[in-house]
């Protein structure tokens, strides 16, 4: 019986024969790995029997050596013997010249600087006459210039300098190098300033391969893509962060037609995007992301037939919709255009892309736009989807039916958007890996059909926008899940009253999110018995009790959330892997751990707020050396704060407020030179504000009110703490002054002094509180964006503010000991919400430009000595819903327009006599509506009374006297002078004469035109 032939065995006979030879050794073929491609390289491997290297490129590889430093001894072979044999060289398998220098390290972690070579680079290099490939990638040269005798290796055919950190810009000589394919300079230059030129560039007419990736171009802005389009075997170009901005549109010839990879990520275009692209027609993968990119998508990405890779993402302003005409791409695996501004619908796009005969789509990328309306059913006809990312858009309604049917698909975001209801036919995703459904509205029934075939899922998100839940799991108690998962987070849906016990099956957690889920009871024990490892757990905002288990176990940098619950006992024993903590709001009691600072020396927060443990501050604290945020505010706390922190040098927040501390600010907070949030307000400090804190040039809120705090306001605050935003003292015992360099804070919004003892004036200066008079957006935005929380006094009452802390705009000197008159300067405060003046012994009249403070909300200035009247201006306050201006000197009649038509309780201006009408008892003058009761208006009215008649009598007198001098000085002239009484009745007759005439002949040139006579 005869055997078959197999070409299958032959070839592997082949293989193996060559192999025994030694013809084929594995050590010959290297794989090279760059981004997102591979390049398969088979070099002649040394044949240590026959080829022995050239003695003077032997000397030279020396002298190479020893212009650099190998902290590793990665060169340590080169020394004797064959240099064809050393570490990074190889030579030709004929000639015995090198032909290859790799000293390529693979490891470009800047912690691993030993395993980098560094120091010179040597000219020696130039005498190995047949070197085509040098690559000295990811080493360390320390700054230095790339070396410009590179451009004379005219063999070179590849060349790899990246990550290598030179400095400089790209020696133009590199074009000499016209045998050159593959050229990778990218993030080789520390220096980013120094811009290089690409006139060299054109001369490399056999480049296949070019990544000049963090190179700073702009320079070659206006001129980068003619110096690319004389490059005709270009295949790949990466340009990612060149610091590009013109980006042309058309070009009339299109030279570099073999390009099928194009990187222009990250530059500073703000054009359409250019039509020159869609004459590549070997493109598989364009990024265009982060850019300013703008219009509408062009209609020619139609004619992009053989595109597998579209990357369009970031690009901030690429508006327009998608067109139908986009859907014509029906090779088209890859699409990405997140991050833009593209709005509209997507009905008749995906319809378009549904209706190819080969759908081949496999990742559909959209998210971060502004796409509305609702997700076509057409989108469950793309079968070959693998990844559909649709979040941060405002898509609605119903994740469609049809969704069912993509059986391929791994990864589905829908996350930040406002859909409602999620079908059962979810549950038919067999290959789903990973499924984002936070941040919708979401409603109805979660049940085991919408999880029936989901086998492969790890990692499940869902959570409402909002707290008010209306997503409910309905899952039986002995449902026994397909899937293992890995990740899970479920906020604001109700899983509980009882601990969801399907989780039972999950051993392979790392990440447990049940947060505001309705949960009550204790911890089960079959959660412990799973013996899981967490990087998060979070069970915060549910309603659990008992103490919390001191036996979970926790992987390195592990988050743990036990907040708000009704946890009782002391302070839990945990892992030393937990680096941020949440017990706050609980009923936790007793001793902070004495060696918390031993047994938890990575943590890096700790949120313990709310409680009600108590004794001291353990001095072990101070060993929290990675510590960045602290909130031990609102429990029974003692003893003096220590004075530990100069070991803590990361520290961003320190909240120790209402608890019982004592003693002095230790000097050693100064130290924290990052700190941005200090409140220890609420406590019985004492002492003076220690000048150390001047150092603390970052912090953005100063909360010290409500203890026993004394001396004068330092003025050094307004000099080094620029950037506060906040300043608390408010009840303490400060006297002295106010410094006037407080007026120099450019950013301060909140400014609270009140119940001191201080004296002295209002600054005049505090018109130029400039955090008070403009918009947010005129501010420095970056200072604003913080979170915290503040008791502020407003609106007769004291509120907190927490999450919109940023609004609030106060000033509040109240119960102080201030004098003089109120500086007019503070009409200009404009944005004041609260301007609050009260209890202090203040003199004058009410600025009449006070209506010019339009955001006023709350005005104090009662318990004064203030006089005048109400300024008219402030009826135009409309926003005003608390005014005290009662116990003063005001006087006159009280405004009944606008906002004070509101303002009727008579509280509000007791105490002030002169003061008449609504809402009070006294009523006001009717000859002088501004007049009153009081002795000094009896007297104004009666002396404005005499004024009256005296004024009545000149007028009569006036008046006889004009009668006199009229009748007497014409009448009386002609009836004593003949001559002047004849010339006057004459004058008289001429003028009846001749007005008698022209009427007569006016009257008969009338009727011959009425007549025709």
């Amino acid at each position: 019986m005869g055997h078959s032939y197999n070409p299958s065995i032959q070839l592997l006979s082949i293989v193996l024969l060559l192999l025994i030879s030694g013809i084929l050794n594995p050590k010959t073929i290297q794989f090279g790995f760059c981004q997102n491609h591979s390049i398969l390289t088979i070099t002649p491997q040394n044949d240590v029997s026959n080829v022995s290297c050239i003695e003077a490129e032997r000397e030279a590889l020396l002298k190479f050596k020893q212009g650099l430093t190998d902290p590793s001894g990665r060169l340590s072979s080169w020394g004797e013997g064959n240099c064809c044999r050393w570490d990074g060289v190889s030579c030709d398998s004929k000639s015995g010249h090198v032909s290859k220098l790799n000293l390529r390290n693979n490891d470009f972690d800047d912690n691993e600087l030993m395993y980098k070579l560094g120091g010179e680079i040597n000219p020696s290099l130039l005498s190995l006459k047949e070197l085509s490939y040098l690559d000295l990638s990811g080493n360390n040269f320390g700054g230095i210039l790339i070396p410009n005798f590179i451009g004379s290796l005219r063999k070179l055919v590849y060349l790899n300098l990246s990550f290598a950190s030179f400095s400089g810009m790209i020696p133009p000589n590199i074009g000499n190098l016209s045998n050159l394919q593959y050229l990778d300079l990218s993030n080789s230059l520390d220096d980013s300033s120094k811009q290089s030129s690409l006139t060299w560039l054109p001369s490399l007419s056999s480049l296949k391969y070019l990544n000049l990736e963090g190179v700073n171009l702009i320079k070659a802005s206006k001129y980068w893509l003619q110096a690319l389009n004389m490059l005709p075997s270009l295949e790949e170009l990466y340009l990612h962060n060149c610091q590009l901005s013109n980006l042309p549109i058309t070009l009339p010839v299109i030279n570099f037609t073999y390009l099928s990879i194009v990187d222009l990520s990250n530059n500073g275009f703000n054009s359409t995007i250019p039509l020159w692209l869609f004459n590549c027609t070997n493109l598989h993968y364009l990024d265009l992301n982060s850019n300013s990119l703008q219009g509408e998508l062009p209609n020619a990405f139609a004619s992009l037939k053989s595109i597998k890779y579209l990357d369009l993402s970031q690009n901030s302003n690429i508006n327009g919709t998608l067109t139908r005409d986009l859907g014509n791409l029906c090779n088209l695996q890859t699409l990405k255009l997140s991050f833009n501004n593209i709005s509209g619908e997507i009905t008749e796009f995906i319809e378009g892309l549904s209706g190819c005969n080969n759908r081949v789509l496999e990742t559909l990328d959209i998210g971060v736009n502004g796409f509305i309306g609702n997700l076509p059913s057409s989108l469950g006809y793309l079968t070959k989807l693998k990844s559909i990312q649709l979040s941060g858009n405002s898509f609605q309604g119903s994740i469609p039916s049809s969704i069912g049917n993509l059986s391929l698909l791994e990864d589905l975001n829908l996350a930040k958007n406002q859909m409602s209801v999620i079908p059962r036919s979810l549950g038919q995703l067999s290959s789903l890996v990973a499924l984002d459904l936070s941040g919708n509205l979401w409603e109805g029934i979660i049940s085991e059909a919408h999880f029936v075939n989901l086998s492969s899922l790890k990692y499940f998100s869902v959570y409402r926008l909002s707290d008010n839940i209306s997503l409910a799991f309905n899952i039986s108690s002995d449902w026994i899940p397909p899937f293992k998962l890995k990740y899970i987070k479920i906020r604001s849906c109700q899983l509980g009253p009882d601990f969801p016990r399907w989780l039972r099956h999950q051993n392979e957690l790392t990440t447990l999110v049940l947060n505001h889920a309705g949960i009550k009871g204790a911890i089960p024990d079959w959660l412990l018995r799973l013996n899981l490892k967490f990087d998060e757990l979070d069970i915060g905002s549910n309603q659990l009790r008992g103490q919390i288990p001191s036996s979970f176990h926790f992987l390195d940098s592990a988050t743990v959330d036990f907040s708000y619950n009704c946890f009782e006992g002391p302070f839990p024993h945990l892992s030393s892997n937990v680096t941020t903590l949440f017990l706050n709001n609980n009923l936790l009691s007793g001793l902070i751990p004495q060696d918390i600072g031993e047994v938890m020396p990575l943590v890096e927060a700790i949120y313990i707020q709310d409680n009600s443990f108590h004794g001291t501050i353990p001095l072990s604290m101070g060993n929290l050396t990675e510590l960045i945020t602290l909130d031990m505010s609102n429990n029974d706390l003692s003893g003096a704060i220590p004075d530990f922190w100069n070991n803590i040098p990361f520290l961003l927040m320190l909240y120790l407020s209402n608890n019982s501390l004592s003693g002095e600010i230790p000097a050693s907070l100064g130290i924290l030179s990052s700190l941005k949030f200090l409140r220890l307000n609420n406590n019985l400090l004492s002492g003076q504000i220690p000048p150390s804190l001047q150092n603390c040039t970052q912090i953005l809120n100063i909360d010290l009110g409500n203890n026993q705090l004394s001396g004068n306001l330092p003025g050094w605050i307004g000099k080094s703490l620029t950037s506060l935003l906040i300043l608390r003292l408010r009840s303490n015992l400060f006297n002295g002054s106010i410094p006037l360099e407080i007026c120099g804070l450019p950013y301060l919004h909140l400014l609270d002094l009140a119940n001191n003892r201080l004296s002295g004036t209002v600054p005049s200066c505090v018109g130029n509180l400039t955090g008070m008079k403009y918009e947010l957006e005129d501010r420095n935005t970056e200072l604003y964006e913080y979170e915290g929380q503040l008791m502020v006094v407003t609106k007769g009452r004291e509120l907190e503010y927490q999450r919109t802390l940023y609004l609030v705009n106060s000033l509040d000197l109240s119960n102080n000991n201030l004098s003089g008159e109120l500086p007019v300067g503070l009409t200009s405060l404009v944005l004041l919400g609260t301007l609050n003046l009260s209890m202090n012994v203040l003199t004058g009249t009410i600025p009449e430009d006070i209506g010019n403070l339009k955001r006023l909300e709350t005005l104090d200035l009662s318990i004064n000595k203030l006089s005048g009247h109400i300024p008219p201006g402030m009826v135009s306050l409309t926003f005003l819903n608390h005014l005290n201006l009662s116990y003063n000197n005001l006087s006159g009649k009280i405004p009944t327009t606008n906002q004070f038509q509101s303002l009727n309780d008579p509280s509000i201006y007791e105490g002030n006599p002169a003061l008449c009408g609504p809402p009070l008892s006294a009523k006001c003058s009717n000859l002088n509506e501004t007049n009153d009761n009081s002795p000094d208006a009896d007297r104004d009215n009666k002396e404005g009374e005499d004024s009256d008649k005296i004024q009545l009598v000149w007028f009569w007198i006036s008046c006889v006297l004009g009668f006199f001098v009229g009748f007497w000085g014409v009448c009386g002239t002609l009836i004593i002078k003949k001559s002047w009484r004849d010339a006057y009745f004459s004058f008289v007759d001429r003028m009846k004469d001749k007005l008698l005439v022209f009427f007569t002949v006016n009257v008969h040139h009338l009727q011959r035109k009425i007549f025709g006579n």
